[in-house]
């Protein structure tokens, strides 16, 4: 079977199985997981090992979507008047995902490379499940706003605490010497670079789309773009994700037609983002699920701890309201989507170890469970805070 009749099969069953999970009240992105599932390496082989490695500029090009829509969110005027406290949460959020999960793979004995990653993979927060909850519930009041903030900010903090993760388990992988350089300069520039790069390609991405005349013009500039900046992130080593996000931020900010941009590309894309959840559905290998099992069980009890302790103490910290301090952990809990893409980016960064089949397998063994619980909290969780209307939303 070549390539065109993997994708396109997996493609359809993908949207199939994911309207079934809408009409279960489950994310549709649970079901594309679960598509890959079927078609990979664990299910029918339709999408193998080779057509996966053959089709990973798909999950490049995704990876690039998703981080130029996360950058849409990062409105200068919007985080202005949600005030400091989202950048607190976020940070203590993530940082307690990232500091419980790195410390318990530790205590069960996994070498401090897989530690670190796993615990970088674990403070990513999926915001779409999130806005999807906010959105279908018309959800108003101070955490709805706050929640959004964080959501949006979060990945932002992910993507460097796994730029510096990274960084540190390459050395203790090739058994190199630590240097500050190595640990810190490095990553540093390298955040920095590709947080340039991003914003000088948003720059030339928000004069196009202001020059375009048509709608095809306008899809035309920005595919192009999010292209070429895929390709020089790749040259030189830089971030695809902080580059992408970027350069959506800048758009965001300066352009006039910025909402029209990002509208044409969420047209455009879904085909792309639900292929990429089918290929990252598609690399699990369930056969190593008894060899992990305590290890994906602590990675997704202790995320689940860190996101909430931590949301709370960032909130205790800003001196946010009290609905907002003790509700938003809640709402944190989804990891799907930058998430797979960091364990995407993790099997390509250590293409010479087994680090990315580990990562992998535990964050999409884990994922189904949280795009399930993950809706379902954040809807408890505005319920509690009273900012939807129970009766005529339940």
């Amino acid at each position: 079977m070549n390539s065109f009749l993997s994708i396109g099969i997996a493609l359809l069953i993908g949207i199939v199985i994911g309207k079934s999970m809408n009409l279960l009240k489950i994310p549709a992105v649970a079901g594309y997981v679960i598509t890959g599932l079927i078609v990979g390496i664990s299910g029918f082989n339709i999408i193998n090992d080779s057509m996966i490695n053959n089709l990973s500029f798909l999950s490049t090009i995704a990876l690039s979507i998703i981080a130029f829509n996360i950058g849409s969110e990062l409105k200068i005027t919007t985080l202005k008047k949600l005030g400091k406290s989202i950048f607190i949460i976020a940070l203590c959020e993530a940082s307690g995902a990232f500091i419980l999960v790195t410390g318990i793979m530790l205590l069960l004995k996994q070498d401090m490379s897989t530690a670190l990653i796993l615990g970088a993979v674990s403070s990513a927060t999926a915001p779409a499940a999130t806005v999807m909850v906010i959105k279908q519930y018309k959800a108003k009041g101070p955490l709805t706003s706050t929640l959004l903030g964080v959501v949006a900010v979060d990945d932002a903090i992910c993507l460097m605490i796994y730029a510096v993760a990274s960084a540190i388990a390459k050395v203790f992988i090739k058994h190199e010497m630590i240097t500050i350089y190595k640990v810190a300069f490095h990553p540093l520039m390298e955040i920095c670079l590709s947080l340039f790069v991003g914003a000088i390609c948003g720059i030339m991405l928000s004069y196009l789309v202001n020059k375009a005349k048509t709608e095809t013009e306008l899809l035309c500039f920005t595919v192009g773009i999010i292209l070429l900046i895929s390709g020089i992130a790749q040259k030189f080593d830089l971030s695809t994700l902080l580059c992408s996000m970027a350069m959506g931020v800048m758009v965001s900010n300066v352009s006039s037609k910025s909402h029209k941009t990002f509208s044409i590309i969420e047209n455009f894309s879904p085909p792309i983002i639900t292929l990429f959840f089918i290929l990252a559905g598609s690399r699990l290998d369930i056969s190593l699920l008894p060899h992990i099992g305590i290890i994906g069980v602590a990675y997704l009890v202790f995320r689940i701890l860190g996101k909430v302790f931590g949301a709370s103490i960032g909130g205790i910290i800003s001196k946010s309201p009290a609905v907002v301090t003790k509700n938003i952990g809640l709402g944190l809990f989804s990891q799907v989507g930058v998430a797979i893409g960091l364990a995407i980016a993790v099997s390509n960064d250590f293409a010479s170890s087994n680090l990315g089949t580990i990562v992998i397998t535990i964050l999409l063994a884990t994922t189904i469970i949280t795009e399930i619980i993950g809706p379902i909290a954040t809807k408890n969780a505005i319920i509690r805070a009273k900012e939807i209307n129970i009766q005529t939303n339940s």
